[in-house]
């Protein structure tokens, strides 16, 4: 799947590293930890089945109408595709956007989702 983002035809991130399914998005709710910053919230859980990760973005009606949501979706997907090789295997990600990342350039958006991961110690750890 294309999509256009900054005027470049960019890749998103694979179907198979999507949460897509109520099931799972309510185990992840259900049984998994959480983090938040003004932006974002992010929920994960542990899957041994699960080869690298799974993300899913989750976006209210209080966000916008559906041209905003997805918009966000797309922006945060984009930012985890970028970011993928950061980011712990074997987990299942959720992330829900809050109205503080509207107004957000996508270099903040990128900032904060890092840091909503690197607090909740989903980022492997850099060599060097």
């Amino acid at each position: 799947m294309l999509n256009l983002i900054n005027g470049r035809r960019e890749k998103l991130v694979h179907r198979k590293l999507r949460l897509r399914n109520r099931a799972d998005f309510s185990r992840v709710y259900r049984h998994g930890k959480s983090f938040a910053n003004h932006q974002f919230v992010v929920y994960w859980s542990r899957k041994k089945e699960v080869e690298q990760f799974r993300v899913g973005v989750s976006c209210s009606k209080k966000i916008g109408n559906a041209v905003v949501r997805n918009r966000m979706r797309r922006l945060v997907k984009e930012i985890v595709r970028h970011h993928q090789h950061q980011i712990i295997e074997h987990i299942d990600l959720i992330f829900i956007v809050r109205k503080g990342a509207l107004d957000k350039s996508y270099q903040e958006l990128e900032k904060s989702v890092l840091h909503v991961l690197r607090k909740s110690s989903l980022l492997k750890a850099k060599r060097g």
